[in-house]
This record gives structure tokens, C-alpha cells and sequence, in this order.
């Protein structure tokens, strides 16, 4: 009986040491099984269309009415599964917005706010999606209000995450660093990607330093086309006055109260253009509270969703 408890704690550190190994040897590897991981426990499956010139790689998962979700500023679909997998009950279709993550990169293109709209609605368009409720973070959450305003006859309800566009009397850290020439949001480096890291969250969430280096070559590897999608965007100049009076569906606004990318001030603004909406500040938050607070950010939408039903 010894013996054979013996031969079984050597095969478990044995296995324990080949795992190890593995992921010191292959992180990539690691990284990528631990993305799809995430995916799966969140029941959401990696698709792509066809959409004119773009190619746009989507998860899509559930069931019921759908939810479209949109990511920020050099972020990707893969920023949603953590809060997805709390959304039940719902059809999800997170698309890599172009330009973005997997969704293809055309040089000769233009990626300003309308025509990233455009690309949306013809991509709502090829999945024959007719009225779907939307949510979007960041940048993303400024293409929410917009879609909203400009096919209002399309979306059921809207959800801004620390929406860009959003002004506040108060300027951001983000804000005056661009005031000052510099872009935090474009990584060049190991240091660029800890300096946005330390932007992004309140709490920097705890990333092994194989999968640290992995993102950081990402981004930079992405730093001079996101810095084209800025240029064609031109967000200095960027504001939702215009839209939000024109917005008809309900909407909900969650803002992280420690928010440095975009300053918590902004929720005064939207409050003042919306006629109809509801209002969720999550304490100890920063830009990006659907990866930062999964569970209690989704909570708030499922709370408001079931509302407007």
C-alpha cells in the first residue's frame, strides 16, 4: 500500500515538474490555453465574417435576446469573457472592432468614428442581427452612444462603460499627458505597457511575467497602426454632445470611481444630454470595469436589463 502511494505522489510531482517545464518553455502555448479557457467558461466560440474589405474575428456564445459588446482603444474581444460568463440568459457577439486584435488591418482605409460605424452596422447587418441590446467600454462605449443615436430603430437598450467623449471639468491623468504631447494609451515598450498597466486599474491584476511579456509584444507589435485608428479618429477633438439628445433607448452608465483614462466627471455630462437613463459608480474601479469588477459589473447590467424588460 506504501509502495503505491509512493509511486503516485512521484507521478503527480512528476506531472506537477513537465507542467512547469512546459510553461516556461512554451508560454505562448500557455497563454493561448489559457485565453481559450476563459473563452470556454464563458460558452462563448471564435468566429469571423466577411465584411466588405474587413475581416472581423468575433466571439459569439448563448442564448436569447443578444448583446452586442464593444472593447476600447487597443483593446480586443478577449477584454469581455470574465464579465460574459456572468451575462446568462443572453445571445453575445463580441466583435474585435477593425483594426483591432484578430479583425483585419487595411492601411488605406480610414478608421474614423463614422466610418468605424459604418463597419458595425454592416457587421450587425451579415450576422442578420435586427434589435439586440449594446454595450461598449471606452472608445467603445463612444461608438455605443453613437450607433444608438444613428439606428435607434436597432437597439433595444445601451450600456456606456467609462465612455470616451464624454468631458469633464475636471481632465483626466490620460488627458493631460495628451495635453502635453504625450500618448500613454500607444506602447512602444516593456515600460510603456507598466505605465499603462498602473492607468488601466486601480488594482493591476496579478499577470505572470511570461504572459506580461506576451501582451506587451502585442500592443507594441500593434503601436503604429493604433496610433493611424487615433489619428483618423482624432478623439482630442471628439465629443458625445452632439449624439446623446438624439439617443432613444434606455441607458445605463457604469463609471469606475477611480477612473484616470477617463475622469468620473463625465457622468454630469451624459446626465445633462440623456433623457432616459440610470446611473452605477463601482467603488475603487478604474477604466476598464468589466475586466477590473467582472461579477459586480455585470450584476448591474443584468439588474438594468431585467428593468427595461
Amino acid at each position: 500500500m506504501k509502495k503505491i502511494l509512493w509511486y503516485g505522489l512521484v507521478g503527480i510531482i512528476a506531472f506537477v515538474f513537465l507542467l512547469g517545464l512546459f510553461y516556461f518553455l512554451f508560454p505562448e502555448s500557455v497563454f493561448k490555453l489559457a485565453i481559450q479557457a476563459q473563452r470556454r467558461a464563458a460558452d462563448l466560440v471564435k468566429k469571423e465574417v466577411q465584411v466588405d474589405d474587413h475581416r472581423i474575428v468575433f466571439l459569439e456564445g448563448g442564448k436569447g435576446e443578444t448583446v452586442v459588446l464593444l472593447h476600447g482603444f487597443g483593446g480586443s474581444k478577449d477584454d469581455w469573457p470574465l464579465f460574459a460568463r456572468h451575462l446568462k440568459g443572453f445571445h453575445l457577439v463580441i466583435p474585435d472592432i477593425p483594426g483591432f486584435g484578430e479583425s483585419s488591418q487595411v492601411p488605406t482605409d480610414s478608421y474614423s468614428f463614422e466610418s468605424q460605424i459604418g463597419r458595425i452596422d454592416r457587421f450587425v447587418e451579415v450576422l442578420k442581427l435586427d434589435q439586440f441590446h449594446m454595450a461598449g467600454n471606452s472608445m467603445g462605449g463612444a461608438l455605443t452612444a453613437t450607433y444608438g443615436a444613428k439606428h435607434p430603430e436597432k437597439v433595444l437598450t445601451l450600456a456606456l462603460l467609462d465612455p470616451a467623449g464624454a468631458p469633464s471639468e475636471n481632465k483626466s491623468e490620460v488627458a493631460r499627458q495628451l495635453e502635453q504631447g504625450n500618448n500613454p494609451l500607444l506602447v512602444h515598450n516593456a515600460a510603456d505597457f507598466d505605465k499603462l498597466m498602473a492607468l488601466l486599474f486601480v488594482k493591476t491584476p496579478p499577470i505572470p511575467a511570461p504572459f506580461k511579456r506576451i501582451l506587451a509584444a502585442d500592443m507594441i507589435a500593434h503601436a503604429e497602426f493604433n496610433k493611424k485608428i487615433w489619428n483618423d479618429w482624432q478623439p482630442e477633438q471628439f465629443s458625445l454632445g452632439p449624439v446623446l439628445p438624439l439617443i432613444q433607448a434606455p441607458v445605463l452608465i457604469i463609471w469606475g470611481d477611480q477612473d484616470k483614462v477617463t475622469d468620473i466627471g463625465g457622468v454630469a455630462f451624459l446626465e445633462k444630454n440623456l433623457k432616459k437613463y440610470k446611473v452605477v459608480i463601482l467603488k475603487d474601479t478604474g477604466h476598464l470595469p468589466m475586466f477590473e469588477k467582472p461579477k459586480e459589473t455585470a450584476q448591474a447590467y443584468m439588474s438594468f436589463l431585467k428593468g427595461e424588460k
